[in-house]
C-alpha cells in the first residue's frame, strides 16, 4: 500500500516510489531516491520532524517535505 513518507508509524519500512520533482535534488544528498529502502526510526508529535534511516544512515526531514515522498509499504 502507498502511503507518504510522513504518514508512516515507528519502525515501519518501504521503497520510495515518487518523490515529488522540486525536491528531488534536495534530498538526493540524504541518500532518498526512487527505489531506496526506508525506515521510520523516529516520528515527533504535533508536526514534528521525522527521521528515517536510509542505507544504515540515519536523516530528519520536516514533515512538509516527508509529505511530499510517496512510500510503498513492505
Amino acid at each position: 500500500m502507498a502511503k507518504k513518507l510522513s504518514e508512516m508509524n515507528f519502525d515501519e519500512e518501504g521503497t520510495v516510489k515518487e518523490i515529488e520533482e522540486e525536491f528531488r535534488k534536495q534530498i538526493a544528498g540524504m541518500g532518498i531516491r526512487v527505489g531506496k529502502k526506508v525506515r521510520m526510526a523516529t516520528k515527533q508529535p504535533i508536526k514534528g520532524p521525522v527521521v528515517v534511516e536510509v542505507d544504515k544512515a540515519i536523516t530528519s526531514l520536516g514533515l512538509g517535505v516527508a509529505a511530499k515522498i510517496v512510500v510503498e509499504e513492505e
